[in-house]
């Protein structure tokens, strides 16, 4: 095996970036009812979330 190719789909926009969070139990059920409801990740469900507060940023 070679060891220098990298394993997964080519994208345009690679996930390079890890961060890791504590909840509380109220944010967990949330996020998991949004889930299940959207059908979709945990970490596509942070992005959204993210992508939420982006409106409210600053300049």
């Amino acid at each position: 095996m070679d060891m220098g190719k990298k394993r997964g789909p080519k994208t345009d926009n690679p996930k390079a970036f890890k961060i890791g969070v504590k909840i509380d139990q109220k944010s967990k059920q949330i996020l998991d009812q949004y889930c299940a409801q959207e059908s979709v990740s945990i970490s596509e469900a942070v992005r959204r979330g993210l992508y939420r507060l982006e409106p409210d940023l600053k300049n």
